[in-house]
């Protein structure tokens, strides 16, 4: 199936999965609140200033970000227990989602997409 929009996506996915994504969603929007919501890979996206600051999606056990920022050591150390692979971290369903974990993640994403406009003007 090809999503047209986020809320499309998370129509299909089970309750936990859909509630899940409502916090991580909101968290967001906190954040981020001028952030515009995409489909993009077929899973919910944010842009802000027209670049894509993260990807979602759900899987059976666990809600997975795609890409995750460089951040410092100490931010390194915050997320290491959800780290899947080089650039992606995974969020186990069968656990409260680390809102401020991932507001803080988001903050890196915003800061590093920021950094890289300033380079691509230059």
């Amino acid at each position: 199936m090809k999503f047209t929009s986020i809320n499309e996506y998370i129509s299909t996915l089970p309750e936990n999965a859909q509630k899940a994504m409502g916090e991580i969603i909101a968290a967001i929007k906190d954040v981020v609140p001028d952030a515009e919501e995409h489909i993009s890979y077929n899973m919910p996206a944010f842009k802000v200033n027209g670049e894509y600051f993260v990807h979602f999606s759900a899987w059976k056990n666990h809600i997975g970000m795609y890409p995750i920022p460089a951040g410092n050591e100490a931010f390194q150390k915050q997320i290491e227990q959800y780290r899947s692979a080089k650039s992606s971290l995974n969020f186990p369903l069968d656990k409260p989602m680390p809102i401020k974990l991932i507001e803080k993640v988001i903050k890196f994403r915003i800061a590093e997409n920021l950094k890289s406009a300033k380079v691509k003007s230059k």
